[in-house]
């Protein structure tokens, strides 16, 4: 083979081998369009279904808040005896029931959306303890009438908690 049936060759393989190259590119370029137009029809499709998800938990979360709020908790929950320390154990009682009933939320709101909940349920918890081993309070009325008064001074534990949850759905709704 000589030099100009090399190049002949050449002149041969060259426009062929960049078709095959700029068909190659076009192929994976439409190959890659076409994943991604899969994974965002398919994103779309599970936010239909976990968006509804993810409303029922803050829904749920946002009823939890209200129901462990000291003020409603006090009315809902009335005493049995006069004893403080049984009265304030029944409040904790149904505090933990509520939130291991709602335990599962956690799944769908956001790990700081979840940190607040916890601390407002241990503040209220916190609250009510506290309250409960004042001296000064003797019976079960008493103490329903010192956690009232805490309230009036300062805001429910479940009050930041809460508007932190109605902030996050904010954002995505």
């Amino acid at each position: 083979m000589n030099n100009s049936d090399l190049l002949q060759l050449l002149y041969n393989t060259l426009p062929a081998l960049i078709v095959g190259g700029v068909a190659f590119y076009f192929f994976k370029t439409y190959s890659e369009n076409e994943n991604r137009r899969r994974r965002f029809l398919l994103h779309q499709e599970t936010q239909k279904t976990a968006l509804p998800l993810k409303l029922q938990a803050y829904e749920r979360m946002a009823l939890f808040l209200e129901r462990i709020s000291p003020g409603n908790l006090l009315i809902r929950i009335r005493p049995e005896t006069t004893d403080k320390i049984k009265y304030s154990n029944t409040l904790i009682a149904a505090i933990d029931q509520e939130f291991e009933h709602n335990l599962a939320q956690q799944i769908y709101v956001s790990n700081e959306c979840w940190n607040y909940i916890k601390t407002a349920k241990n503040a209220t918890i916190s609250l009510i303890r506290q309250t409960a081993a004042d001296n000064k309070v003797e019976n079960a009325a008493m103490l329903q009438e010192k956690v009232l008064t805490v309230l009036m001074d300062q805001d429910s534990p479940t009050v930041a908690a809460l508007s932190f949850v109605k902030s996050e759905v904010r954002e995505f709704v």
